[in-house]
């Protein structure tokens, strides 16, 4: 057929086509099909190809091909990211969804940083850490030995571990080295606190002392219980020190001069835990900023304020049972917001500003389960078997790590947790150094320390 004839018929027959029904189109094709040879079949495939299979993430603005990236999981997205160089470069530039992705594992969000690539990346790290975490392979354990009697009082702060023993010394560690920084001779420890200068203990010998680091001096005696001292803590900017002891009294003294400046009395068990912190919400009876000392026994949580007056009267007494029927443990947490225990019954958190309790997590068999650090996103906890981390916005166990035989005590000091600030949400860099210690019968020190990233 001569081209124009060609032309006129291929005209004819389009006009044709166009009038006939969608269903008439339709055979119409088959039958065309049904004649035609490979040539024509393959001719068929490769248009059907550009016209069916278009690229929308090319095609469409970037605005746009972000708002349908945030309907697919990270894990398809991921696959995405496989099917070409453009498409990887699209995906991985979705800021919202890989932050979303992010923060949905526990993660830290820092929206400082201008990157696009970046988030997808820290994704990547995160679901690597957690399924360490799932996989129980996140941890490591080390020990630290030099000790010749019981371990009583441990204390972690920035890297360095604080150990008092019964062998009357208490050492201060490096975590990450093993190595022994400072030994120094002192009195039976029940509870230590230090910094870069001093060391603060408490003693079965119903003494608080201070100790210099560089010299192993003794610079201050604080004599006036009649009772063993389970618990320390001080202010340097308050030149304030507490003390909490088995007489069921909680002390305030002056920390340079050793002076007593109030006896707090009201608890009528021993006092295994007193806290110094800074408030840091507002109510009736504290303001921001405020310092505020909580003491816990074994049933009540009393708070008391600090630096008002010289005769101050409990503000107010948190318990979980009127009829003291439930005990709470001695590791209470207080980060200026919130108090967090531990009961039988589960763990209780309390507002501070309103002293109402928010919420009691019950895991379960929590019956055994003691509280070590608290925070935004995570909890960690442990048993006679195992140490925990809970997802507090499910309230559910995400990993567990087992854990040696043991020193138990029921005062709770010879077990800590180490570095905290991942409570609130991993970032990448928090996952390092202490997660937990505690003494052992051997009078050796169980470390179990973050595993680095693979």
């Amino acid at each position: 057929m001569e081209k124009k004839d060609f032309e006129a018929w291929l005209d004819n027959i389009s006009i044709t086509f166009l009038s006939l029904t969608d269903l008439q189109k339709n055979e119409t094709l088959d039958h065309l099909i049904s004649l035609s040879g490979a040539v024509q079949l393959r001719h068929l495939s490769n248009n059907l190809e550009i016209l069916l299979k278009r690229d929308f993430l090319k095609l469409l603005p970037l605005e746009l091909s972000f708002y349908l990236l945030k309907w697919l999981d990270p894990q398809t997205l991921l696959t995405c990211c496989l099917v070409s160089k453009q498409w990887n470069k699209v995906i991985s530039a979705c800021t919202e969804v890989w932050q979303t992705a992010c923060k949905n594992l526990g993660w830290q969000i820092d929206d400082s940083v201008q990157d696009p690539l970046h988030w997808k990346k820290v994704y990547l790290k995160a679901i690597l850490r957690m399924k360490q975490l799932k996989d129980h392979e996140a941890f490591e354990t080390s020990s630290l030995i030099g000790h010749s009697a019981r371990v009583y009082a441990l204390y972690y702060k920035d890297g360095l571990l604080c150990t008092g023993s019964d062998d009357l010394s208490a050492k201060l560690w490096d975590v990450s080295t093993g190595q022994c920084i400072y030994g120094i001779q002192t009195h039976t420890c029940a509870a230590v606190k230090f910094d870069e200068q001093k060391l603060v203990t408490g003693s079965f010998d119903n003494t608080v002392a201070c100790w210099e680091w560089s010299s192993g001096a003794k610079t201050q005696h604080f004599r006036g219980h009649t009772g063993a001292v389970f618990s320390v803590d001080y202010n340097d900017e308050l030149d304030i020190l507490v003390s909490g002891s088995a007489d069921f009294t909680v002390k305030v003294w002056a920390l340079s001069t050793g002076t007593c400046l109030n006896t707090l009395t009201g608890h009528t068990e021993w006092v295994t835990k007193v806290v110094l912190q800074k408030c840091k919400v507002k109510s009736l009876m504290h303001s921001p900023g405020d310092y505020i000392l909580l003491s816990a026994d074994k049933y009540e949580i009393k708070i008391w304020p600090i630096g008002r007056e010289i005769n101050c009267k409990c503000l107010k007494t948190l318990s979980v049972s009127e009829d003291r029927s439930i005990s709470l443990q001695p590791r209470l947490h207080f980060d200026g917001k919130y108090i967090v225990c531990s009961s039988a019954l589960g763990l209780y958190q309390w507002d501070f500003a309103s002293y109402d309790i928010l919420r009691v997590i019950k895991p379960p068999d929590f019956s055994n389960v003691s509280l070590l650090g608290f925070g935004e996103i995570f909890a960690l906890l442990f048993d006679n078997r195992y140490l925990y981390i809970m997802d507090l916005r499910t309230e559910k166990l995400i990993s567990r790590w087992p854990l040696p035989e043991y020193r138990k005590s029921k005062r709770g000091s010879s077990f800590l947790a180490g570095e905290i600030s991942w409570l609130n949400g991993l970032n990448g860099q928090n996952d390092m150094g202490l997660v937990f210690a505690t003494s052992m019968p051997d009078h050796s020190i169980h470390l179990v320390l973050w595993k680095e990233h693979g």
